[in-house]
C-alpha cells in the first residue's frame, strides 16, 4: 500500500483562500505521530471484528472502546455526513456515543481503556483533511471521557490501514462482505468479557451467545 497526502474524499476543510481548517480543528499526520498514539499488537485482529460486526459502508465511523490486552469492551458505528466537516462536529458526535456505551473514567489518574476509531470512506488511502478532522475530534473525546486516545484506522476500497503506523492490508475494505456473527445490532451495550484472546475472539463468543 501506498502512503502520502490527497484532497479529502468528500468534503474540504479549507478556507477559500487556501489557508487552514477553521480554528486548525485538525491533525496532521506529523503532530499524530509525535501525540504517542499507543499501537495496537494485533490491528488486522480488531479491525476485521469491527468490520464484522458493524459492516461499515462510506460515511460510517466505528468507535470502539479496548480494555486491557486489546479486549473489546464497547463500540457503536454511526453515518456522520456533513457539508462543512470539522474536528469540533466530530468530537460531540464520537463523545455522544461514548456517553451512550460506557461510563467515563474521569476520575482515574491515569486512563485504563482506550478508544479507537475506524472510519470508512470514499477516495484512497492517503491522509485527507477529513481524516485530519475525526484525529482531533478522537483526541478530544477521549480527553472528555477519560481514556486513552488510541489508533485512528481508515477503510477504503483499497483496504484498511492504521493511520501514522504504516501498517495495513488489503482485507477487509469499504467493498468487503462482513463475516457472519449473527444479527448484530449497530450499537451495542458494553460487554462483559471473562476470558479471550483479543476483540475478534470478543466479538465471536458475544455473537455466538
Amino acid at each position: 500500500m501506498t502512503f502520502g497526502f490527497a484532497p479529502p474524499s468528500t468534503t474540504t476543510l479549507t478556507t477559500a483562500t487556501g489557508g487552514a481548517s477553521r480554528h486548525g480543528r485538525l491533525l496532521e499526520p506529523a503532530e499524530w505521530t509525535a501525540a504517542g498514539i499507543p499501537l495496537l499488537t494485533n490491528p488486522r485482529e480488531v479491525v476485521g471484528g469491527l468490520h464484522s460486526r458493524h459492516s461499515p459502508v462510506p460515511s460510517t465511523a466505528v468507535i470502539a472502546v479496548l480494555g486491557p490486552d486489546e479486549r473489546l469492551v464497547a463500540s457503536a458505528s454511526f453515518a456522520q455526513r456533513s457539508v462543512s466537516a470539522d474536528g469540533w462536529e466530530y468530537r460531540n458526535a464520537l463523545l455522544s456515543r461514548l456517553r451512550r456505551i460506557i461510563p467515563h473514567d474521569l476520575r482515574r489518574r491515569t486512563p485504563v481503556r482506550t478508544a479507537v476509531l475506524m472510519y470508512c470512506r470514499d477516495g484512497d488511502e492517503r491522509w485527507t483533511e477529513e481524516d485530519g478532522a475525526w484525529m482531533w475530534g478522537l483526541r478530544d473525546a477521549c480527553t472528555l471521557h477519560g481514556l486513552r486516545c488510541g489508533a485512528y484506522i481508515t477503510l477504503t476500497r483499497g483496504g484498511w490501514q492504521v493511520l501514522g503506523e504504516g501498517r495495513g492490508g488489503r482485507s477487509p475494505s469499504s467493498d468487503s462482505r462482513p463475516e457472519h456473527l449473527g444479527s448484530i445490532t449497530a450499537e451495542v451495550t458494553p460487554l462483559t468479557l471473562r476470558t479471550g484472546g483479543g476483540a475478534a475472539e470478543a466479538l465471536r463468543r458475544t455473537a455466538a451467545r
